[in-house]
């Protein structure tokens, strides 16, 4: 029987777009009617690029994660963009781009598709598990770029301690700072959302691996929310065992509370406080964080369409 649903996906990249007339018409639409471009039909040869696409308003649902389902894993992982240093690491001018096959940049924020099934998700890795410098997104610069973070002139280092985890962002999410959340109390840090990778693998800067969605904590870290997604490489051994936060703790004992602390007292050694938490500092489990994740990108796709100010915010 033909599912009865068209998801909200309204980024395509040109590798998936074959895929996507496909569907519709499997769902008993014609795929004219979308009027998808033939660039993006004749893309069918392209591979390993992720290159972004706004699709049609009327190719729309509430469904996004299991339409991803059904696009070819296969394919996914054949798109994905290969990291390019350039300059040195540690210091300012070092980026790290993600370029297709083309050679040309592509935004691990805004061109790297969020889902891949209904509770796995891509994440963008900008810090390796076990090492101190504080590598981000950029954000404000074009084809967002992974760099180390600067503050106060000097570029900036975990001083509490190695990061213990890999430690990245969710493509195609925004925190809106404009926006006060009925659950923190809290307007948004003005970022992609976190993630945590608590699998064995080291992932590398811009390295992108596919996560199962477990948990999230909701840090507050100088007045704004700061979601942190608990999740697990699904290449990880145990990643199977692995089902919602509760499965945290019973195959990798303490690591939810390691966590937590180490959020909650990684600024004290610079002299600041301690950072506090949303909803008593539990961390919920993978429906509320499938939810956080929907929220936000929603609000990115709001910030995308031009419904928000982007305020210096880099949208290519």
């Amino acid at each position: 029987m033909a599912p009865a649903f068209l998801p909200q996906l309204h980024v395509v990249p040109k590798f998936l777009a074959p895929s996507f007339a496909a569907t519709a018409s499997i769902c008993g639409r014609n795929a004219g009617t979308f009027k998808i471009p033939s660039r993006f039909v004749s893309a069918s040869a392209v591979k390993n690029v992720f290159l972004g696409r706004r699709i049609p308003r009327n190719f729309r649902g509430n469904d996004r994660s299991r339409m991803s389902a059904m696009l070819s894993t296969t394919q996914m992982q054949q798109a994905i963009p290969k990291a390019r240093e350039v300059g040195t690491p540690e210091t300012f001018e070092y980026r790290v781009f993600l370029d297709g096959d083309s050679g040309a940049p592509v935004s691990p924020w805004h061109e790297v598709p969020l889902y891949v099934s209904k509770d796995v998700v891509n994440m963008v890795n900008e810090i390796p598990k076990m090492t101190k410098a504080k590598m981000e997104v950029a954000t404000t610069e074009e084809s967002n770029p992974i760099k180390q973070d600067i503050k106060k002139g000097q570029l900036r280092y975990y001083t509490y301690g190695d990061m213990l985890y890999n430690y990245g962002c969710l493509p195609q999410t925004w925190e809106d700072p404009n926006i006060v959340q009925a659950d923190t109390g809290c307007v948004g840090d003005n970022d992609p959302v976190d993630v945590i990778d608590i699998g064995e693998k080291t992932l590398q800067i811009g390295e992108i691996a596919q996560v199962k969605v477990l948990g999230v904590l909701g840090l507050i870290d100088e007045g704004e929310c700061d979601w942190k997604i608990i999740a697990i490489n699904v290449s990880d051994p145990k990643a199977q065992l692995l089902n919602d936060i509760e499965d945290v703790e019973q195959h990798f004992p303490g690591t939810v509370d390691q966590i937590r602390t180490w959020f909650r007292d990684y600024k004290v050694p610079d002299g600041k406080g301690q950072n506090s938490y949303a909803l008593d500092g539990k961390a919920m489990g993978k429906a509320y964080a499938l939810e956080v994740i929907a929220e936000t990108n929603k609000s990115w796709l709001a910030l995308k369409q031009g419904q928000v100010d982007p305020n210096g915010l880099s949208l290519v």
